[in-house]
């Protein structure tokens, strides 16, 4: 009887070691903080930089920044600047889960210099981002997280996104 009862003690150690290990790799997420090398200390180089945001996470709350799409996805804004010549791309992918396609939003500022977006996320998750101008590349990890409803700021798409 004590070997049964030992046995069962066993493998319900084993189980739960094994959904913590699991709750914990699901929740790692690369982030990449701030290198200061960008121009005036963002995060990139020279050529291609922008600001990332604190400890590498987009918090979405209600009352904080950032809004929510009619199909759920998560928009903030994130400010860029170009050294080198070109228009702004900007894509990315979600590293921990399947999602759509992110999306990003922006008014054409010029070839050179400071360009304004809004990178919208259609999932919570972590996220590997990458914007371009001309030969020129940044990317970054962020993990995205949404508490609660998010943002109260509920906005509809833009007609021209930077994804064309």
């Amino acid at each position: 009887m004590r070997h049964v009862f030992l046995s069962i003690v066993f493998v319900a150690t084993m189980f739960g070691a094994i959904s913590t290990a699991s709750a914990q790799a699901a929740d790692t997420c690369p982030v990449t903080i701030q290198n200061d090398i960008g121009a005036d200390g963002k995060h990139g180089d020279w050529q291609l930089s922008t600001v990332l945001w604190p400890q590498g996470e987009v918090i979405f709350r209600p009352g904080g920044s950032g809004f929510v799409t009619p199909d759920g996805a998560l928009g903030m804004k994130f400010p860029w600047w170009r050294g080198v010549r070109g228009p702004l791309r900007i894509e990315g992918r979600r590293l921990d889960g399947p999602a759509g396609p992110l999306r990003s939003e922006f008014v054409d500022y010029g070839p050179t210099g400071f360009q304004a977006s809004y990178v919208i996320f259609p999932t919570p998750g972590c996220w590997e981002v990458t914007g371009r101008a001309g030969e020129a590349s940044v990317t970054f990890v962020t993990k995205v997280v949404k508490i609660g409803d998010g943002p109260a700021w509920r906005r509809a798409p833009a007609y021209r996104t930077g994804n064309r």
